[in-house]
């Protein structure tokens, strides 16, 4: 496998290339990793990692290969560039010793984990199979990103490259399928190949839960978790957090724009931001708010849909998205039955259904309730993994040389 992201990282895309690559050893695969060093979701290089350049190391009997990379800690088109360009240069310069593979499977949307799993597989003659978590072209053009325009279509060139070199291609969502086929892709090449929770089920009290935080019982909170960057348009959670004063805003994570968001934020006591909770902790905190947000910049439609989602729907509490209706965050919020979604970047349509939903409770624990069983029925980590193996098993069957 080859993956920017990779374990201690626990939010992203992380979690999902740890989790494929230690089930693969699990069941006795020799498996190697090609990964950077742990900086999402700060966008700050993990200080264990301060004076690593090259790495080998052995996690839950995974071989992982770390190479360094430059980590900006504000993004633009060309801060981006560099990253992925230090990706490529110190992984074509330092490949991973890995012995014969039968198969390469790449975490997209690095660009340069994409070029270089197709070059490693070429050079074994293995199938290659990228993953599309996110579509960087479109994420270049749609994100706000200063400079974007130019480095969407730069991006989408180097992601056709790498999409059409692959045995099969993973998609994530089935939103991604038209962009995917308009670089060039056959149709018949792409499968879906969905996220899954990778959190445990809420294990304590709410009411404890909230008490350790400081949330009264009588205060609705609405928590948001995960990465704070530009296409994210957290700027509506501020706004409703100043419009409300009644409501708690909860912001819980880190990245690039966090500081931007504390400065713009200040003076308002109802407004929080808090650090990443412990893994353990992690599925109570979730648990313990009345409402979990998801909102993107308006102008996000079909570059990404966030991995936060699987985890909002498995704690069992309402969602609140504000999103573009067309996207593909709004579809998997409504086919879960699990949450309401708002127009992008309003904080009075949002801060409407947050008070909707705490004047009738009988209806939030409905929504509520809908995303463990939108998780049991289609998005389980035994499913996902299945669906992985399945990816990969085929690609084998029919591999190109």
């Amino acid at each position: 496998m080859v993956s920017t992201n990779y374990a201690p990282e626990h939010t992203g895309i992380g979690p999902y290339a740890t989790g494929i690559a230690e089930h693969w050893a699990s069941r006795g695969h020799d498996t190697h990793v090609l990964a950077g060093l742990p900086h999402y979701p700060s966008w700050r290089l993990d200080p264990a990692y301060r004076k690593v350049w090259r790495a080998t190391e052995q996690r839950a009997g995974v071989t992982v290969h770390r190479r360094r990379h430059s980590v900006p800690p504000r993004q633009s088109a060309l801060r981006r560039a560099l990253f992925e360009g230090s990706i490529l240069a110190h992984g074509l310069l330092a490949p991973p010793r890995t012995g014969r593979l039968d198969a390469v499977l790449a975490q997209l949307p690095s660009l340069a984990g994409g070029v270089l799993g197709a070059r490693i597989a070429a050079r074994h003659h293995a199938p290659y199979v990228p993953v599309v978590q996110d579509l960087m072209g479109a994420a270049a053009a749609q994100s706000g990103i200063q400079g974007g325009g130019r480095a969407a279509e730069l991006a989408e060139r180097a992601e056709a490259w790498v999409l059409r070199r692959a045995t099969l291609v993973g998609v994530i969502h089935e939103t991604f399928v038209e962009r995917v086929r308009a670089m060039g892709v056959d149709p018949g090449r792409i499968r879906l190949v969905p996220n899954w929770p990778h959190i445990a089920a809420p294990s304590r009290p709410r009411d404890r839960t909230r008490a350790r935080r400081g949330w009264p019982p009588e205060q609705p909170v609405v928590l948001r978790s995960g990465n704070m960057g530009l296409k994210q348009g957290l700027g509506v959670l501020v706004e409703a957090a100043r419009r409300d004063p009644a409501t708690r805003i909860v912001l819980m994570g880190d990245g690039n724009q966090r500081e931007p968001l504390a400065r713009r934020a200040e003076g308002l006591p109802n407004l929080d931001f808090l650090p990443p909770a412990a893994d353990a902790d992690f599925p109570d905190v979730l648990a313990a708010a009345d409402v979990l947000a998801v909102t993107q910049r308006a102008s996000v439609l079909d570059m990404s849909v966030p991995s936060k989602l699987t985890s909002y729907f498995a704690a069992g509490r309402p969602v609140v998205a504000s999103v573009a209706a067309e996207g593909g965050t709004a579809r998997e919020v409504l086919r879960s039955g699990a949450g309401i979604v708002v127009e992008p970047e309003n904080p009075d349509q949002f801060l409407a259904a947050v008070r909707r939903l705490a004047e009738d409770p009988g209806a939030a624990e409905e929504l509520g309730a809908a995303g463990p069983r939108h998780v049991a029925a289609h998005l389980s980590p035994e499913a996902g993994l299945a669906r992985i193996d399945a990816l990969i098993d085929e690609a084998l069957g029919g591999r190109r040389r």
